[in-house]
């Protein structure tokens, strides 16, 4: 008896949608966090707060959400109105981009953040969906409609960049040949 009854309270929690209160709540308690994530998509002060105003504006006035999804729902519509906001289009590659001047003590948030603001718009918002909100590499292609290997590349270049490689030295046909060299010589020993 005493089951069925937590069971179905259980059932009605979960299937409660989330309220206005909700959402004003949430961007009100995660205001810098969630302001700082526009801010890591747009690299602009000015957007980031058009593009924080209009995720609240779409989480309150778009589809109804669970209630256990608001907060992932905010971000999401945070991130699609930078994109609306942004149009970051995937850039091709003929040469290959340099690194960034990684200039950051101790891992400071801030100088971090400036550092990625400083990349181009579509390696940014990969390197922010897929690494900083653990988006899928295929839900992020479908966000930002674009092929999942723009998405790969871009990741990959970020993620370089943020390591401090230049991407010159991790894709250099020299190391390349090293590295499936070592590999085939790994493989013969084992």
């Amino acid at each position: 008896m005493f089951r069925s009854r937590n069971k179905q309270r259980t059932m009605e929690r979960a299937t409660e949608y989330a309220s206005c209160r909700d959402f004003k709540q949430i961007f009100t308690e995660d205001m810098a966090g969630l302001h700082r994530l526009a801010f890591l998509l747009t690299a602009d002060h000015a957007k980031a707060e058009q593009c924080f105003v209009a995720g609240l504006e779409d989480s309150i006035h778009g589809n109804p959400v669970f209630r256990e999804w608001a907060r992932a729902w905010s971000k999401r519509a945070i991130i699609r109105s930078a994109i609306k906001a942004i149009a970051p289009a995937p850039v091709r590659y003929g040469a290959i981009p340099e690194t960034a001047e990684t200039h950051w003590q101790n891992g400071d948030v801030e100088s971090i953040a400036a550092v990625v603001a400083s990349w181009e718009p579509f390696e940014r918002f990969v390197f922010v969906m897929a690494v900083l909100e653990g988006y899928g590499l295929r839900e992020c292609a479908a966000l930002l409609a674009c092929p999942v290997q723009d998405v790969i590349t871009a990741k990959s270049f970020a993620l370089q960049r943020l390591a401090g490689q230049s991407a010159t030295e991790v894709l250099s046909p020299d190391r390349q040949s090293v590295h499936r060299n070592q590999g085939f010589a790994r493989a013969q020993v084992a």
